[in-house]
């Protein structure tokens, strides 16, 4: 097994994507493909049962056609809300820091954490290819829990058969990463490539001065 590990999250950091201001434009597209208020919108929600699909696999196609009934999207706008909810979802790749992580391959175990929604590994794979870099990629949508609940990082410990403190977590939030170092794990917020890239040369030279 490989002495040390780097452990990637993907929104705001593999992938370019604001997880705060994308689902409001995403609410406000779909209200106005339906031509109705954001607050109508919000109130057929608010009123369904909608499945988790964030910790659940196997709901996506439910997850849809529970959503478009309750919003009264019929199929055609329906299958554009979703394909639109995939693009803002996935953003664009993060180039500069993806291929600093192809570059290690075969230097250090390379993985990665994902809060996620049923359908992102497909989408995902499709999209970036994932899958030729990172083993294992553990999605919490397949896990059964959350980031930063410490079972997600416990049980991504052990797919990866790594201890704690081999690994270098890099996430966009905090209390993500300070959930990792609770756990052992150096860990540290992504700001800027420049920044990370610099983190991630330290801990693969051994010199291990990652700081946050």
């Amino acid at each position: 097994m490989p002495a040390s590990w780097i452990l990637f999250d993907v929104g705001g950091v593999l992938e370019l994507v604001d997880d705060v201001t994308w689902p409001v434009a995403y609410v406000a597209r779909c209200a106005d493909r339906l031509s109705i208020t954001v607050e109508e919108f919000e109130s057929r929600l608010a009123t369904t049962q909608l499945p988790d699909a964030g910790t659940r696999s196997g709901v996506e196609d439910d997850f849809w056609r529970v959503l478009g009934s309750a919003v009264g999207a019929g199929q055609d706008v329906l299958s554009v809300m979703r394909e639109d909810f995939w693009d803002a979802y996935c953003g664009t790749a993060n180039v500069e820091l993806i291929d600093c992580a192809r570059s290690l391959v075969g230097r250090a175990g390379l993985a990665i954490l994902s809060n996620s929604a049923d359908g992102a590994r497909e989408q995902e794979e499709r999209r970036y290819g994932f899958s030729a870099i990172f083993d294992p990629i553990c999605y919490s949508h397949e896990i059964g829990v959350n980031k930063p609940d410490p079972r997600v990082y416990r049980r991504t410990l052990d797919a990866m058969g790594a201890q704690a403190e081999q690994v270098l977590f890099i996430d966009n939030r905090p209390e993500n990463v300070e959930a990792a170092r609770r756990l052992g794990m150096q860990a540290v917020v992504h700001a800027d490539n420049q920044a990370t890239i610099a983190m991630i040369n330290s801990w693969i030279s051994g010199t291990r001065a990652v700081q946050a």
